[in-house]
């Protein structure tokens, strides 16, 4: 099964070398699944040239917001949209998670409430509780009409949604290794995030993070919309 991975942003200069572009990092995370991978840099207008030239899609993070206003994006909502309609299987993560949402009806804007930085904690609905990387301070605001909420914080209403058999999408980021989540920390501290929070976000990592468990559930929604669409 082929992945297409639509790059919406990439690692800073600073840490690439050492951790890797966002597809590096994602294709590392879905590593042992039997999945193949090609990405597009969409942040730059390269797109695929329709929604069936991979068996799935994943979109990255961004430092950019989906109110933003650029063309790229508009085309990315319009991608988003073409392969909901012909149930090609798609996760977003972070901006992806939210470019989702947006595309399909609901809402995403800079959360009144700031930032979330560092370990996180979220709710599911059977009473469980994951442990994930986060740097956010836009959020999905409105769940759009088609999407099931599948995990919640305090903080972050819609951590994750769940669009039927051929979408899935994490606020949080599964492809963030606790080291990578602390250097990133502590090169946007006091500038992109405030030093106070920084600070209390590198105090944070408390628990084991979940991303093999997410992994896993990316890797299953991926199989199981293939065989779906296959039946």
């Amino acid at each position: 099964m082929k992945i297409g991975i639509l790059k919406t942003g990439d690692t800073p200069a600073e840490l690439i070398q050492e951790f890797g572009s966002y597809p590096d990092m994602f294709e590392q995370l879905l590593d042992g699944h039997g999945f193949s991978f090609a990405s597009y840099d969409v942040e730059s207008g390269e797109f695929p040239r329709n929604c069936l030239v991979c068996d799935g899609w994943l979109i990255t993070g961004s430092r950019h917001g989906v109110y933003d206003g650029f063309y790229w994006i508009e085309k990315l909502e319009e991608f988003i949209r073409q392969a909901w309609v012909s149930k090609v299987p798609m996760a977003g993560i972070c901006f992806g998670h939210q470019a989702m949402a947006q595309a399909l009806g609901g809402r995403a804007e800079k959360f009144s409430g700031g930032w979330s930085v560092g370990q996180q904690q979220y709710d599911l609905p059977d009473g469980g509780i994951i442990t994930l990387n986060a740097m956010h301070q836009d959020q999905v605001t409105l769940c759009p009409p088609d999407a099931k909420t599948i995990a919640t914080s305090q903080f972050c209403e819609f951590a994750a949604l769940s669009y039927g058999d051929f979408g899935i999408s994490f606020q949080a980021h599964p492809e963030y290794s606790d080291v990578f989540e602390r250097e990133l920390i502590k090169l946007r501290a006091g500038t992109v995030v405030p030093e106070d929070l920084a600070q209390a976000a590198l105090s944070s990592f408390e628990h084991p993070n979940d991303n093999a468990v997410i992994a896993g559930q990316i890797a299953q929604f991926f199989l199981a919309a293939a065989r779906h669409k296959a039946a």
